[in-house]
């Protein structure tokens, strides 16, 4: 890494977070190879200034630090353990961030492979959704050995403000699985608080107006309130996504015995709207299910 605090980085997997998280690093001052399987992602990113890479071992071959920003954890299981990965051809600087959100399990499994050919790992997913990652402002919370965490942590300002180092190999898993819970839970309440508000007669924008204004308020409400209102379900973090962190949630939660019945109902609705054809839409699009119980869809 430079005197100045930037460095080489590679990353892999360039979806709706990955390019934005991308686009942060670039203007952070990094050095940023890419890599996804979807060409044009690589070279839409390649005209910005990143460097394009073929392959997974091109990619990481000159890099401080390899991230990973993937769907699911057999993704990034792939990346580390297939042919080519980063167990067998590690990043130069033998240290391999995964900011996805995958099973806590898997973190710690991959972290002890990789520690055992002396290659430091770091789980730090993310939170804040594609506005967050456009914006550099996600929310990162880490996992991981300490001295690890401190070569990781310059390159994730240049993504978001708010950096915690959390505890043990896939803790910032668990926090993020938290966090996705009350992010399901909380869509779930504004959704039911629009549709009695509608029923009532009330204008939504001005009720909306008045929450935000008391203990009400929250980030949900905020930002997805007014698609929810106008009838937009388009595209941000898609219901598909977020239905395989609940699934994580309730993975993680019947392995520690801990009922969770708020999740689950929440997760049943999510299931309710990607069977309606919403799994690409975004998490906002659950209001359509609520539509439907009051016949409105």
């Amino acid at each position: 890494m430079a005197e100045n605090g930037t460095g080489s980085v590679s990353f892999i997997g360039l979806g709706t977070m990955g390019r934005e998280m991308v686009r942060n690093l670039l203007k952070a001052g990094h050095a940023v190879t890419v890599f996804d399987i979807v060409e044009e992602a690589v070279a839409a990113l390649a005209a910005e200034g990143a460097i394009a890479a073929t392959s997974l071992a091109e990619a990481v071959a000159d890099a401080d630090l390899a991230i990973t920003m993937l769907p699911d954890t057999p993704q990034v299981e792939d990346v580390i353990y297939g042919e080519g990965g980063l167990l067998a051809s590690p990043p130069r600087g033998r240290l391999v961030v995964d900011m996805s959100t995958i099973a806590p399990a898997a973190v710690r499994r991959m972290h002890a492979d990789l520690k055992a050919k002396s290659i430091d790992f770091i789980d730090a997913p993310v939170s804040g959704g594609p506005i967050g990652a456009k914006n550099a402002t996600l929310t990162i919370m880490a996992g991981g050995e300490a001295p690890a965490f401190a070569r990781a942590e310059p390159f994730f300002r240049g993504m978001g403000p708010t950096i915690t180092h959390v505890g043990a190999p896939g803790a910032g898993q668990a926090v993020k699985l938290c966090n996705q819970l009350t992010c399901g839970i909380n869509i779930q309440a504004v959704c039911e608080a629009i549709a009695l508000g509608r029923a009532s007669g009330v204008d939504l924008e001005q009720m909306r107006s008045v929450l935000l204004g008391g203990s009400a308020a929250s980030w949900m409400l905020d930002k997805l309130g007014p698609a929810m209102i106008a009838g937009d379900a388009g595209a941000g973090f898609r219901i598909d996504l977020m239905l395989k962190d609940l699934r994580l949630v309730q993975e993680q939660a019947q392995a520690l015995s801990v009922p969770l019945p708020g999740t689950a109902l929440v997760t049943s609705q999510y299931i309710e709207a990607r069977a309606h054809g919403e799994g690409s839409n975004g998490n906002q699009a659950l209001f359509r299910v609520y539509d439907r119980m009051t016949n409105r869809a």
